[in-house]
């Protein structure tokens, strides 16, 4: 009964918040002239506003749930309470992709973003499995150590590339921030098939994740495939945190401070912690995305700051508390 409240709760927050976020911009909107939008009787300049609003609100729900989901799988996985998905290289390795085509390229409009950035972490991800993923029979500690190596290796390209051509950084460094800014519907439809297999495989392997966090050989002993279930969950993380990257760039936090709180909140049970992960992942960076909007009006700044700079202290206060999983 405590979960379902809290799910109940959640949910309706969201709700809130996604509506709200309709109101709140670097102009402060009233609810009536809003309203007279929403019925299609607002005038151009208030509908081309809340137009960009929709989108935008769509996609932080899908990019902060992506990356909640993956950081929930990745900290069960690797038995790391600081897990993230960049643990597996894939903000780095979007990141890679992006400064490469812009380097080749020029600068890179919205959708070439987010098709290099895609490739880029899928890439990262198979070379990070393919170097640490042949030992798990030594558990998770070699893939890790991959992750460390190949992300090591990207930054130091990346820094080399914005280093030798000015060019590239000038355009790179807005997108490496993270920004839900100029998003649009349509990217969605170049990414909804692995944003909706990586969904679906994180909500089938939540019964063998909850085997998994038993230690690997009480799993064994329960008749669960442990290999198969990490390989599972680590493609369902990447594709989701893949997803997330491509459309927002790297957004830090919110894949490691969630998942604790979702923690927190409902136990180790996975079966109630993954649903959960998509809505209090939502909740927090459409709410970090109102403050982006409103914190400096009319100016506004990119919510992967706001993420940072609320989601470090809040970390930090956890840990010291006690309050993170161990």
């Amino acid at each position: 009964m405590r979960r379902s409240l809290i799910t109940v709760a959640l949910a309706v927050a969201l709700a809130a918040t996604c509506i709200l976020s309709l109101f709140l911009g670097s102009r402060p909107n009233g609810i009536t002239d809003v309203a007279a939008v929403l019925v299609g009787n607002g005038d151009d300049y208030l509908t081309s506003v809340v137009d960009s609003r929709i989108p935008r609100t769509i996609m932080g729900v899908i990019v902060g749930a992506a990356l909640a989901v993956s950081g929930t799988l990745i900290q069960g996985i690797t038995r790391n309470p600081l897990g993230e998905p960049g643990i597996l290289g894939i903000g780095v390795g979007a990141s890679a992709s992006v400064v490469t085509g812009t380097a080749i390229l020029g600068a890179l409009g919205a959708t070439s973003t987010m098709v290099f950035a895609m490739l880029g972490a899928v890439v990262a991800v198979m070379i990070v499995l393919g170097l640490g993923g042949r030992s798990q029979a030594r558990g998770v500690v070699p893939l890790v150590l991959a992750g460390a190596v190949v992300s090591a290796v990207l930054y130091a390209y990346i820094n080399a590339m914005v280093l030798l051509k000015p060019g590239v950084f000038d355009s790179y460094r807005f997108w490496m921030v993270g920004s839900l800014a100029g998003v649009q519907l349509e990217h969605l439809t170049k990414l909804f098939i692995p944003l909706i297999v990586g969904t679906l495989l994180a909500l089938g392997v939540a019964r063998s994740m909850n085997a998994l966090a038993l230690g690997d050989e009480t799993a064994i002993s329960l008749g669960f495939n442990v290999g198969r279930t990490r390989l599972v969950g680590i493609i369902a993380a990447a594709l989701l945190a893949a997803v997330a990257t491509a459309i927002a760039g790297p957004i830090s936090f919110v894949g490691l401070a969630v998942p604790h709180i979702i923690f927190a909140l409902f136990g180790e049970d996975f079966r109630w912690r993954i649903p959960a992960a998509i809505l209090g992942g939502a909740l927090a960076l459409v709410a970090a995305d109102i403050l982006a909007r409103t914190l400096i009006r009319p100016q506004e700044l990119m919510v992967g700051i706001i993420t940072a700079f609320i989601g470090a202290p809040f970390l930090l206060v956890a840990v010291r508390r006690g309050a993170v999983m161990q």
